[in-house]
C-alpha cells in the first residue's frame, strides 16, 4: 500500500516540474547606454531570477535586489512630482521583461533630481559598475 503512495508523490513531483513549475519567476533584458543619445554605447545583457541565470556580470546580487524591490520598484515616477532641476548625465538604461509574472518596461536615465533617485535605487540592476570612481 506504501509503494503506491510513494509511487503517485514521485509522479507528481516530476509531472509539476516538467509543467514549468521550476520556470523563472523573473526574466529581464537590460540595455545600458554609457550616452543616451549615441546606440555604440550599447552594452546588453538579460537576468533570469528563479534560478539565477543569464549574462548580467552580478546576477545574484542583481536578483537580490530584484526580489526586495519586485516589480513596483519598477514604476516609473509618478506624474506631477516636484523634482530638482539637476542633470546627472547622459547614461540611459531600458529594462524590460517579466518580474514576478508582470510584464513590465522602465526606462532609466539622470535628468532629474527624481530620475537620478530611481537610478541610484536600482543601480544593481546596470550591469556596469555605478557609481564608477573617478
Amino acid at each position: 500500500m506504501h509503494a503506491p503512495v510513494a509511487l503517485a508523490l514521485v509522479a507528481a513531483a516530476l509531472l509539476g516540474s516538467a509543467t514549468g513549475a521550476a520556470a523563472p519567476r523573473s526574466a529581464l533584458t537590460i540595455a545600458y547606454f554609457e550616452d543616451g543619445r549615441e546606440p555604440a554605447t550599447r552594452i546588453v545583457h538579460t537576468l533570469r531570477c528563479g534560478p539565477v541565470g543569464g549574462t548580467h556580470p552580478r546576477r545574484t546580487l542583481a536578483c537580490r535586489g530584484l526580489a526586495r524591490v519586485g516589480w513596483r520598484g519598477l514604476r516609473p515616477v509618478p506624474a506631477g512630482t516636484a523634482c530638482t532641476e539637476l542633470y546627472g548625465g547622459p547614461e540611459v538604461a531600458l529594462v524590460t521583461g517579466v518580474v514576478e509574472g508582470r510584464r513590465i518596461w522602465a526606462r532609466l536615465r539622470r535628468d532629474d533630481g527624481c530620475e537620478i533617485g530611481r537610478w541610484e535605487r536600482l543601480a544593481f540592476l546596470l550591469p556596469v559598475v555605478w557609481p564608477r570612481a573617478g
